[in-house]
């Protein structure tokens, strides 16, 4: 049996070791709180991998015999497979998922995404599951698996389109019900509006009036804008909406058509009045101007940062106090996200995945 004296280097690696991590810890994560959950990531990595290799030298620093350190170490090389073989389920499968999406960044926070069905804007986005905000405003938690299984839409900011189905009867001539749902379009506030002949069914054409939406936040209200344009350009062109089926069986005149007599159209939403998706996407809406702020302010704290290294004593003085705010901010912006999260929780409008449990 190996002499008490013989653990003192061991003593010492450990002591040596268990200053160091606390060190690392203190600068890389510890004294940065203002930083983002994305930001803290890679230092948590490094942390972890900092962690793994102290392990590894406390077990080679020990007065043991060459085989019983590489059986320790073999040891510790089956645990570490475990977690890894484990990652195949539930926590850790999910914690690798997010990873994923966090390196990938196929979407962001106030992205509209659709998955599984389900369509909606990116709210939150964690280590184990993603939340959507609905059009109903319901929030559904997606476990990070999900997304990453399976296809996952996501409408490019650069713009989306938007587009209305309708079925007219064959007695109307294409050309005229394409020069006026183009016009439909165009009142819409759609960019390179256009119309397509989708199908001709036995008692009917399905047409489609498209175009490119670039300001995507308002896609639900361009929706509506859009369903109020056909109504207001075919009606007043003298072309009713309505089932070829049921002119065919009505019992009326041949030239009676349903069409609404024609009034004076009323501004009904005031200029200043809330948009329904501020409604509908209230916490994405919420996420996204948070992260945009957080992204305001670390480029001015780097930028801050550059010149403390130039500016005189005076200069800095100012610009470390500045950074001071700066730092303050952050936290602030960090803190309503996560007080939030813990009050949705609770809430009883939020829907979870089956495989987010």
């Amino acid at each position: 049996m190996a002499h008490l004296a013989d653990y003192i280097p061991s003593l010492l690696t450990l002591c040596v070791i268990g200053v160091g991590l606390a060190f690392f810890h203190w600068v890389l994560i510890r004294r940065n709180t203002h930083l983002t959950s994305d930001q803290r990531l890679p230092r948590q990595l490094i942390m972890l991998l900092l962690t793994f290799v102290s392990v590894i030298a406390f077990v080679l620093s020990l007065p043991l015999s060459e085989a019983i350190q590489n059986q320790i170490l073999a040891l510790i090389g089956i645990l570490l497979s475990g977690v890894i073989a484990f990652s195949s389920t539930t926590i850790v499968s999910n914690v690798m998922a997010g990873l994923v999406l966090r390196f990938n960044k196929p979407f962001r926070l106030g992205d509209f995404v659709r998955v599984n069905g389900f369509s909606g804007r990116v709210a939150e986005m964690g280590l184990l599951e993603t939340e959507i905000q609905t059009e109903t405003r319901e929030l559904i938690a997606f476990a990070n698996t999900i997304l990453i299984n399976s296809p996952v839409t996501v409408v490019r900011s650069s713009g989306a389109i938007v587009s209305v189905e309708l079925s007219l009867g064959y007695e109307i001539h294409h050309s005229k019900v394409e020069q006026h749902l183009l016009q439909a379009g165009t009142e819409a506030g759609l960019e390179e509006p256009f119309v397509q002949v989708i199908s001709l069914g036995d008692f009917s054409v399905t047409y489609r009036i498209a175009g490119l939406l670039t300001d995507v936040k308002s896609m639900i209200s361009a929706r509506s804008k859009l369903h109020k344009a056909v109504l207001d350009c075919l009606h007043n062109a003298n072309i009713e909406i309505v089932s070829p089926t049921f002119v065919n069986s009505r019992p009326q005149p041949d030239d009676r058509v349903m069409i609404p007599v024609r009034q004076r159209i009323v501004q009904v939403n005031e200029p200043d009045a809330p948009r329904p998706e501020d409604i509908l996407f209230d916490k994405a809406e919420e996420a996204e101007a948070i992260q945009r702020d957080k992204m305001t302010v670390e480029a001015e704290l780097a930028a801050i940062q550059e010149q403390l290294s130039v500016a005189d004593s005076e200069q800095k003085d100012a610009l470390k106090a500045r950074r001071d705010e700066l730092k303050a901010q952050l936290a602030e912006l960090a803190t309503p996200v996560k007080e939030e999260a813990e009050q949705i929780e609770s809430a009883p409008g939020i829907i979870k995945s089956p495989d987010a449990e």
